[in-house]
């Protein structure tokens, strides 16, 4: 069986194929503080087939050890492989396991793109899977980590697409409320518009209700699919 140094150096290498700018687009759509057209990241079509037949090589091996391949992968950067390969193994998941996908969570993402990509995924499904955990998710909506509050919203967007968790939402939305930072704004407007598919009068409710403190931004995005009419009336400026 193969080193785990040897895996990485192979991942690097098949990311190094690809180093043709027609290959990438501008990481200032995912990560904040990046100007426009300073940095490139590989399209996520890419990156997926890689960690695709990359991770064909080493599914057989224990879960500890493929989150271990993980962390060395985060270490190197490859936040999305990293994180791909222990959406993998979700079938496989321990209540043990959230205190490593949240020491990955405060030590490794630093940009929205990240963030989604494992909240969405990995630790949305384990959350879903382990619901018991949404306490201490609601301790990250209080967290100084912009990435923690951000995640303490999109992390629950797994299990309200699957009509659970509602309650938790307008809880957690009722601490990011008046939230300064645009990207945990944004965050949270979407885990509402998310609830909005299933829950419409519920969240109708509470983005009216809330709709003369809660900064434009998350609003636009909680009442997005709404009707014309609905999103004219939440947005007026009374």
């Amino acid at each position: 069986m193969k080193r785990k140094s040897s895996i990485v150096t192979e991942l690097r290498n098949e990311f190094s194929k690809y180093r043709d700018k027609k290959y990438m687009i501008d990481a200032g759509q995912f990560e904040k503080g990046i100007g426009k057209g300073k940095s490139y990241v590989l399209k996520a079509s890419i990156v997926k087939k890689i960690s695709a037949d990359s991770y064909r090589k080493i599914k057989n091996r224990p879960k500890q050890e493929i989150f271990e391949l993980c962390e060395d992968l985060l270490k190197e950067g490859y936040n999305n492989v990293a994180f791909d390969w222990a959406y993998r193994c979700k079938k496989h998941y321990e209540i043990r396991d959230f205190y490593l996908f949240e020491y990955w969570l405060k030590k490794y993402v630093e940009g929205w793109g990240s963030c989604d990509d494992f909240c969405t995924h990995a630790l949305g499904y384990f959350l879903f899977q382990f619901p018991g955990f949404v306490s201490t998710i609601k301790l990250w909506a209080k967290s100084r980590n912009r990435w923690l509050r951000r995640a303490s919203a999109v992390v629950l967007i797994y299990s309200i697409r699957r009509k659970q968790m509602i309650a938790s939402v307008f809880e957690i939305a009722d601490t990011l409320l008046l939230d300064k930072d645009d990207l945990v704004q944004k965050g949270y407007g979407w885990m509402l518009k998310e609830a909005g598919n299933h829950f419409p009068k519920e969240v109708f409710h509470y983005v009216m209700k809330h709709r003369k403190e809660m900064p434009r931004t998350s609003l636009r995005y909680s009442i997005e699919k709404f009707s014309p009419e609905i999103r004219k009336e939440a947005m007026k400026k009374d």
